[in-house]
């Protein structure tokens, strides 16, 4: 063998040597490469609602369907009527689901979780925040609670443009502060069908979350500052009577910015008919029959609200009336509601303006649905759109002090929120402005 050949051979032994030298001290080095790949395993995220662990249960959520009963869905979810009956009759008293279930309300069955699924726990939402649970998995028992409310407080501005709506659309803010402002705050010191341009506003308000991640919408306004015809207008919140509840608006020197009567029990209706002691009416030969009341024509269902606080003194049906509530405000002022769908107020319970006590319907005599409006004075049916109606209850010497204390932060940080420039082009201004109401 010549000695080029013996080279050659050699180069590779030392080649390969080389490359198992390299192998061994990589493994060495990384002796993690030579074991088995672990697999992760990733528990699963604990979930929570209604206060219970709902990893544990089989879950199953639906709503209502129409004309579906309580004891209908927990046959279907393997209860049979014996035990439904027990369970509508031991949890009545606490809450009857029979008489309040309504179609389109939402529903979730904890069911047990195995192969049987057996239903343990029902839970009825009859709106975003309430809940009931009925509990049947042992003894029968039921209870109602809340979710967990999150308040959370935020400040916005706006300048006029063509309407209040469109200076809070822009934002991609609620519509509700333009209806809270024009219905509850300023709806008896500004005329919010006459806004002019440049006008402007800026708001301290509260949104509301459920679970802390649910919009539920605006809670309240705790201030406002609105300028009309470079005219300021203040508003704070305040309460003046914890007992009942009564929450008013004041201006910065604490005068009261609401009259002591709605001017309608329904937002955003028309007038269907005016008051009238001559009416005639086609279908009764045009004979004369007064009409003593003011109608609102509005949606079935649409919330009726008590324009004065006050007490029930009547909550029933009758004749012609339909499904009627009767409210005495003082030793003055009386107020009626007719043709109602719905009463949500029994007599005795006190009601503060602007509480729901109704579901307009088309109960009794009535061609469509609507409120019939009825005002008494002193006894007497009147027309409330001619009467000079009295302001709000002023507030106490005693709590004017602590009020104009109350507000003096509120005041500065409302002062010292500043309005974004706006350019009002001349085509903008030669626009006509347009109520929030048609919008």
């Amino acid at each position: 063998m010549d000695k080029r050949r013996i080279r050659k051979l050699g180069n590779k032994r030392l080649i390969s040597l080389l490359v198992i030298g390299i192998f061994f001290i990589a493994c060495k080095e990384d002796p993690e490469s030579l074991k088995k790949e672990e697999i992760a395993v990733i528990e699963p995220q604990e979930v929570y609602e209604f206060g219970f662990k709902l990893n544990d249960f089989v879950v199953k959520r639906d709503t209502v369907r129409r004309g579906e009963s309580f004891g209908e869905i927990l046959e279907r979810n393997k209860i049979g009527y014996p035990k439904i009956f027990h369970i509508a009759e031991k949890t009545k008293e606490t809450y009857n689901i029979a008489r309040f279930f309504q179609q389109g309300k939402p529903y979730t069955i904890l069911c047990s979780k195995d192969s049987l699924e057996l239903p343990e726990t029902f839970i009825y939402q009859p709106n975003k925040e309430e809940y009931v649970v009925i509990n049947f998995k042992d003894s029968i028992h039921a209870y109602t609670s809340r979710k967990p409310i999150k308040h959370v407080e935020k400040t916005a501005t706006g300048i006029i443009k063509t309407n209040i709506s469109e200076a809070l659309d822009e934002q991609g803010l609620s519509l509700r502060l333009a209806y809270k402002m024009a219905d509850e705050i300023y709806a008896w010191t500004i005329d919010f069908r006459r806004l002019q341009k440049g006008d402007r506003f800026k708001v301290i308000y509260t949104d509301k979350y459920i679970d802390d991640t649910i919009y539920a919408g605006v809670h309240d306004i705790k201030a406002a500052y609105f300028e009309h015809n470079k005219e300021p207008f203040y508003a704070f919140e305040f309460l003046t009577d914890s007992t009942k509840g009564i929450i008013d608006y004041f201006n910065e020197e604490a005068k009261n910015l609401r009259r002591a009567f709605l001017k309608a029990p329904v937002k955003f209706s028309r007038i269907s008919s005016r008051y009238n002691l001559r009416r005639r009416i086609a279908v009764y030969g045009y004979k004369v029959r007064p009409h003593k009341g003011t109608d609102f024509a509005a949606p079935i269902g649409t919330p009726i609200m008590a324009t004065a606080n006050g007490t029930v003194t009547e909550s029933r049906r009758r004749g012609g009336n339909g499904k009627y509530v009767k409210i005495r405000h003082n030793a003055t002022y009386e107020t009626q509601y007719l043709h109602m769908s719905r009463r949500l107020v029994n007599v005795g319970d006190f009601v503060k303006q602007g509480d729901v006590i109704g579901k307009v319907g088309m109960t009794g005599n009535t061609g469509g649905p609507h409120v019939c409006y009825r005002f008494w004075k002193n006894g007497k049916q009147v027309d409330p759109f001619k009467q000079k109606l009295p302001e709000a209850k002023p507030i106490s010497d005693s709590l004017k002090v602590k009020y104009l204390d109350f507000i003096k932060p509120i005041k500065y940080k409302l002062d010292n929120i500043f309005f974004q420039p706006e350019i009002i082009s001349e085509e903008e201004k030669n626009q006509p402005i347009i109520s929030q109401l048609d919008t």
